[in-house]
Order: structure tokens, then C-alpha cells, then sequence
């Protein structure tokens, strides 16, 4: 779908956002911000870009993933290291709601400008800090990686088939998830804003908000001395809960987290007998007959096509879903009523297609107003904005601080 909204109308319009953050947990936070209305200002380096550009697949060589990270952001370039630097972001702090950045801890206070200095020039700033390990602790100065967190928090011990390593994702899941932890967290900081005129600090380690995510494997061990064992696509919680392949070579996932669920199922497949064993009534003892329970859903769903099985799951009000790629996304008729892909037309590439914002809101709803700019591309526009004069900005350039 092509969307064409009023961006001054979205929920967040008029929130200031600076955003100089760099890869994905900042970056991305600050893009859930702009996709609800604000005015986000990209901040990066004028010789060294957000590495995120240089990522992933590129057409043409203009890269693809920064199309949907960088979106509604406009780009301007500063070496905060710097004078010139410094007093451009001074300047953008001054007039902002929100600065979200993710230097190594104890960097934007040897450059002077730390939270003590930005709330000297703006009381009411909102700082988010995302760092690998937090603003504290003997960890802060490591370098942190979203596959960091991803080892730390627990996530890769338990992913992963049983008799094999421990698994990471083949994206930035915590670095996700971090973003969306900031975003909520700066949404929180506001609301208290509202109530005080105060900004605060937000200090996101990007390991914490995905060991939140993983369930009480914490309090298991706390309670239990027991940890989550890997068991592939099965869970320790349910059965039949697995993967299943169809006669036409496509794969389907099939969950029965509900009683009534899993009951549908076997009847379904044949196995109405399974009902009436004494271990079928609970979760956890049917996933220790994990073995019998898969021999008779994937054996009846391998002789059936993936349109057969969802259709006859569908009928019978079991639960299951094709396991889709990209391809199969784009065609999905439930998310083309949802509305979830948005196409915007790239002043590069041309109409581009790329997921939207999270959620729809009956009001303000999203909406992508651009994607991902070149670097630097408003710098100037930007600086006159805040006030620099044309000589200034050609002081600044020949200074390397813009």
C-alpha cells in the first residue's frame, strides 16, 4: 500500500528527537519515534557514517537496510569531538525533547557533554544512554553487540537443537527488542515531564530488555536450581509444538499452548485415541511424548499440501501457521488488509516496499514520510534553522566539525 499521510497530525508530532545513536538498538528506537509523527535529526560523523549504512544487501549500491533504519529522519553531519562539534550539538540539544545516543559510557562527558551539561542548556531533555552493558558496572567500557546480549542473557543457551551449540538469530533480535525497551522508556521520561517540567537519564543495556523477554528462567533457577534446556522447535511446556513439513515441500508451525488446542489437533491428524491417555491432560506431559505426538501430525500433515493443512486446521480451529519468507509475506492477504507493508517512493530507487510502524492507532496513526537520506544531505538546512549564519556553516565545514 502506498501511504500519504499528514505527518504533522501523528501522535508524537511536534516531539523533538536528536538522534546519535549509531547501528540499530538507538537508531531504531529513535525510527519508532519518527514513525508516530516526531522530528528525528540523524547525527553522525562527517568522515565516519553510522556503520548501519555499509550493512546487508544494497541495490545499485545504495544500501537497503539504512532505507527502512534511517526513515523519517533528516541527516546532519558532526564531529562531537570537536569545538565546531560541540556547539552544533550544544545547539540541536538546546531546542530538543529527546537526545538518544550509545557512545561507550563516559564519551559525551569527556567531550562536555555529558547529561550535566545538556540539562544546563535544556532542563527538560530526556537523555536515552543504550549501551551493550549499561552506564555502570565492570562491564560498562566493554564494547556491546546486540549478539553480545544475545549469548549473556540467556537466549542462545536455550535456543538451538538439544544435542547441538548453543544458536544466535540471523538478526539483530536484541538489538530490536532494545529499541523498543528505549522507546517505551523515553515515552515513560515524558509522561513524568508532563508532571515536573524534569527531564531524566535513560539508561538501557541492551542485554537487559531481552532477559526480560525469555520467560522465569531466572526464577527457576532461583527456585529450582534448574535451567532451561535446548530442545530445538519443541517446548518443555507443550505438545505436539514443532515444525512439520508438507507434501508440496513448505513448512508449517503448529502450537498447542491451550488444551482444548492440542485436543483438536490429534483428533484432527486421526489420533482421537491420544486424548484419552492419562498424560495428555497436561502441557508438560505431553512434551514428554513429544516423539509420539510428532510422528502423528507430521506424518498426516506430510501427505497433505500447505494450503490442505492450514485450510483443514483452519476448519477444525487448531492452530497453525505457514512458516513464510519474504516473498510469502508480501503476498500474505492478511497482512495487505493490516495494511503492514507500506510503499514509499525513494528519491534513489524509486516505489520501495518496506514494513510500517508497529501498531495502527484509530487516531495520529503512523506513517513513513521518507526513507533513509544520503549522509549529511541537511546538514545546512538544519544549521540554519538553528540560527548559523552562512559564513559560520562554511567556518564549520572548512574546520572538519561538520
Amino acid at each position: 500500500m502506498t501511504v500519504s499521510r499528514d505527518p504533522a497530525v501523528g501522535a508524537l508530532a511536534g516531539l523533538r528527537v536528536v538522534d546519535a545513536s549509531t547501528l540499530f538498538a538507538g537508531p531504531m528506537a529513535a525510527m519508532h519515534l519518527g514513525d508516530l509523527g516526531a522530528s528525528v535529526i540523524k547525527v553522525e560523523h562527517p568522515t565516519r557514517p553510522d556503520p548501519s549504512r555499509t550493512h546487508g544487501a544494497a541495490k545499485d549500491g545504495v544500501n537497503l537496510w539504512w532505507k527502512t533504519l534511517g526513515r523519517n529522519k533528516r541527516t546532519v553531519t558532526a564531529n562531537l569531538g570537536s569545538p565546531g562539534g560541540r556547539e552544533v550539538f550544544l545547539a540541536l540539544a538546546e531546542r530538543a525533547d529527546v537526545v538518544i545516543e550509545n557512545f561507550r559510557p563516559g564519551t559525551l562527558e569527556r567531550w562536555g557533554l555529558g547529561y550535566e551539561e545538556l540539562s544546563a542548556h535544556n532542563p527538560g531533555l530526556v537523555l536515552a544512554r543504550v549501551s551493550g552493558f549499561g552506564q555502570v558496572g565492570p562491564y560498562r567500557t566493554r564494547p556491546g553487540f546486540g549478539t553480545l546480549a544475545e549469548a549473556m542473557s540467556g537466549f542462545a543457551a536455550m535456543t538451538g537443537e538439544p544435542d547441538g551449540p548453543p544458536t544466535l538469530p540471523p538478526f539483530g533480535l536484541a538489538d530490536g527488542v532494545a529499541s523498543l525497551a528505549t522507546a517505551f522508556a523515553i515515552m515513560t521520561a515524558l509522561s513524568v515531564r508532563e508532571r515536573t517540567g524534569q527531564g531524566q537519564v535513560v539508561d538501557t543495556a541492551i542485554v537487559e530488555p531481552i532477559l526480560a523477554m525469555l520467560g522465569p528462567q531466572i526464577t527457576r533457577w532461583d527456585q529450582l536450581r534448574t535451567t532451561q534446556p535446548r530442545t530445538g522447535n519443541r517446548s518443555s511446556n507443550n505438545a505436539p509444538r514443532n515444525t512439520y513439513r508438507t507434501s508440496d515441500g513448505h513448512w508449517v508451525a503448529v502450537s498447542t499452548s491451550a488444551q482444548s488446542i492440542a485436543e483438536r489437533v490429534v483428533r484432527l491428524v486421526g489420533r482421537p485415541d491420544l486424548v484419552d491417555e492419562p498424560w495428555f491432560a497436561r502441557g508438560v506431559d505431553r512434551a514428554r511424548h513429544a516423539d509420539e505426538l510428532d510422528e502423528a501430525v507430521g506424518s498426516w500433515i506430510g501427505l497433505r499440501t500447505r494450503d490442505e493443512v492450514v485450510a483443514a486446521f483452519e476448519a477444525a480451529q487448531a492452530a497453525v501457521a505457514p512458516v513464510y519468507d519474504a516473498r510469502d509475506i508480501v503476498e500474505d492477504p492478511q497482512f495487505q488488509a493490516l495494511g503492514t507493508l507500506h510503499e514509499i517512493d525513494d528519491p534513489e530507487l524509486g516505489p520501495m516496499l518496506m514494513q510500517g510502524p508497529l501498531f495502527r492507532l484509530s487516531e495520529n496513526d503512523g506513517v513513513i514520510q521518507f526513507t533513509g537520506r544520503p549522509h549529511g544531505a541537511d546538514t545546512d538546512r538544519v544549521l540554519d534553522e538553528l540560527g548559523f549564519s552562512p559564513e559560520r556553516i562554511a567556518e564549520l565545514r572548512e574546520e572538519g566539525a561538520v
